[in-house]
Parts: C-alpha cells; sequence; structure tokens
C-alpha cells in the first residue's frame, strides 16, 4: 500500500496529478482487485454514506461500474436519470445538484456532454460550504479520469502481474490511434502515461490530429517529487506510430461528435488507421493492445485482434474498471470526513483478505 497521503476533495482532471498520486490509486485499486476476488465482495469502508450517479449523458460501463463500485464500499446509491427528471421542467443542473446535496449526498459521479459541467458543480458545492466531492465521469471533450486510471492499472498489471506499479511503464511506449480531437479518454491518458514515465506516440488523419494538440500535453509537470518530463509525439502515419511499441491503445471514431465531413470513408479510416493483426508486426513483439470502449468492430480494430486473449486486454480494462472507482471513492470519501470519524477498511467481512489501509487526510484540503 502506498504511504502517499490524499488530499484531493475533487477529481475533475489528471493534469496535475503527481506519481506518487498515481500510485496511491494504483496500490488502492490493487487491494479491492482482492476484495471482488473472494466471495464476500463487500467492505463498510463507506457505510452511511451517498453517492449520487449524476449522468446527464448516456453510459452503460461508466455508470454500472461506479454504481456497482459504490455497493461493494457499502455506500447508498442515488442514480440520476435526465429523461424522467425536472430537467425537462426547466430545472437547471445546478438545481439538480443541489437537490442530491439536500438528500445528504457525500459524493458526486457526474458525467455531461459539456466540457466543464462537472467542475461547475464543484465550484459551486464549495461556494456552498457542502463539502461534497464531484468525481468527473467524462465531460465533453475534456477528460475522463477514471477511464485512464483503469487504463493504467490494466497497462501495469499486464507489466508486472505480481507486484503492478508505476514505475514498470517507465521507458514504455503507448501508441494511441484513432480520433485523437475528439476523445476525452485521449486526453486523460496522456496526462496519465507520461506523468508515470512512459513514451506516447499519437496517430491519426490530420483532421483528428491537430499539429499543436500535444503542445500543453508536453509541458513538463513540476511536483514537490521533482520535475517529470513528458515525452508525446505525433503521426499522421500509423506505421511510424506502432513501431517497436510495447501497447497500442485504439480509440473509437466518435462520429456524434464530429460536425464536419472529417474523414472521407470509414473503410478508407479503417485501410490507413485500422489495428490490424499484420500491423503489429511492427510492434515489439509482446505488443498487447487496449480499447476504452463501446467499439467499431472491424472500423478501428479488427475482431481477432479484440477477442485474442494473448493479444487483447479490452476483458481486462473492464473488470479493472470496478476496482478503481472503488479506490476513487474510497480516496475521496476519506478525504470528506475528520480521521476521528472515518470508517477504519480494516473493519472487513474476511480477516483472511487485505483492504486498503487508512490514508492520511485533511477535511481542510480540496
Amino acid at each position: 500500500m502506498s504511504t502517499f497521503p490524499w488530499h484531493r476533495r475533487h477529481i475533475l482532471s489528471l493534469a496535475e496529478f503527481t506519481p506518487g498520486e498515481y500510485e496511491s490509486v494504483l496500490q488502492t485499486a490493487l487491494s479491492f482487485q482482492g476484495v471482488l476476488s473472494r466471495r464476500t465482495k463487500k467492505v463498510p469502508t463507506l457505510q452511511g454514506q451517498v453517492v449520487a450517479n449524476l449522468f446527464f449523458e448516456p453510459s452503460t460501463r461508466t455508470r454500472s461500474s461506479f454504481e456497482l463500485a459504490a455497493k461493494r464500499l457499502s455506500a447508498d446509491t442515488l442514480n440520476f436519470s435526465p429523461g424522467s427528471s425536472s430537467l425537462t421542467k426547466g430545472e437547471t443542473i445546478l438545481d439538480t445538484a443541489k437537490t442530491y446535496l439536500a438528500m445528504g449526498t457525500d459524493l458526486m459521479v457526474v458525467r455531461h456532454r459539456g466540457a466543464g459541467v462537472p467542475a461547475t458543480i464543484a465550484q459551486e458545492l464549495d461556494r456552498l460550504g457542502a463539502g461534497v466531492g464531484v468525481l468527473n465521469a467524462g465531460d465533453g471533450q475534456h477528460e475522463h479520469p477514471s477511464q485512464a486510471l483503469l487504463d493504467l492499472l490494466t497497462i501495469c498489471n499486464s507489466l508486472n502481474p505480481e507486484q503492478p506499479s508505476i514505475v514498470d511503464l517507465r521507458g514504455k511506449k503507448v501508441a494511441v490511434v484513432g480520433d485523437i480531437l475528439h476523445s476525452r479518454v485521449a486526453r486523460s491518458n496522456l496526462w496519465s502515461l507520461t506523468a508515470c514515465g512512459a513514451e506516447v506516440h499519437l496517430a491519426a488523419p490530420p483532421t483528428l490530429l491537430p499539429k499543436a494538440f500535444a503542445e500543453a500535453f508536453s509541458l513538463p509537470l513540476e511536483t514537490s517529487e521533482g520535475t517529470v518530463q513528458r515525452q508525446v509525439f505525433i503521426h499522421w502515419q500509423v506505421d511510424s506510430a506502432l513501431k517497436n511499441a510495447d501497447f497500442v491503445m485504439a480509440l473509437r471514431l466518435q462520429k456524434e461528435r464530429m460536425s464536419d465531413h472529417l474523414l472521407p470513408s470509414l473503410r478508407e479510416y479503417h485501410q490507413r488507421f485500422g489495428i490490424t493483426r499484420d500491423r503489429l508486426r511492427h510492434c515489439s513483439p509482446n505488443v498487447k493492445v487496449l480499447h476504452p470502449g463501446p467499439t467499431n468492430r472491424g472500423v478501428e480494430i479488427t475482431s481477432d485482434l479484440m477477442d485474442d486473449p494473448q493479444v487483447s486486454l479490452v476483458s481486462q480494462q473492464v473488470a479493472s474498471g470496478v476496482a478503481v472507482r472503488m479506490a476513487l471513492l474510497y480516496l475521496m470519501g476519506g478525504a470528506q470526513q475528520p480521521a476521528d470519524k472515518k470508517t477504519p477498511p480494516s473493519q472487513k467481512t474476511d480477516s483472511s483478505q487485505k483492504t486498503p489501509s487508512s490514508q492520511k487526510t485533511d477535511s481542510s484540503l480540496r
């Protein structure tokens, strides 16, 4: 278990996450993977707390994963559905958040098609002195922090199944291929992978990967642990990006967010940028493939690769989601409470299994 203290009230972006924080999330998630592998898959860590899932945008994997994660931590859950809510009667998003606050919500998981909505809710709750944590579950073309963190866990588990750590990522080459312009997953993964020492190569047609895209992600990260030099490279041809890659992440073409004709056809895209078994010959011999889903089979990646357990880590990504989201809710839930009122994670239902140890927190810190 990592010894790094946790001070974040909200998780809205990974831009300023330090290597120590990534290691804290990783090690906490690994402990919860142990919990999920036993018969009794619940711990009382967040018993008595309320987690509200405010999903203003449709989602299957993320919403179900957060709901299950909260229940595994023994939290009470409230699920919001915009189609049957007072939004249809003119209620604002902030009024909706305040309604859930009045119901006693301790943590809010927010997903919205507009960039910045989770941050706006967090700012309003802070203004009210609510002490409620907000977790960004995906906002527009901004970020999707929990997806990048579960990808991080999946990759580290693949590199070192016995003792996964972010140090295993140093010097590894990760190729990210697809609709990078519209991808919040790509943005969060750029922050996390580069902070952990990986070399990230982006590949897409110029219409989906502007030349200036990588500039912000190439700035050094200044932390109390030292300066982290980020390494990001752009390719407009896929084969050069794949050369000697240790991991390849294919991204979905987000046609619903494309306002212009950015691609001639899906067929041509697959011919030029689709991940196929033949293309993987450019990569490291032990290359692994990821996809955050949902997947357009035969467009971004071929079905034979998606379903090949020797190459694909897609099913492991889904499995990692619950453990990572348990870790985030646990860390944030602990950050909301004074130390003398926290429920010790050691109060577990199976004494033979380890659960995450207490984190040093300061409820006055965000």
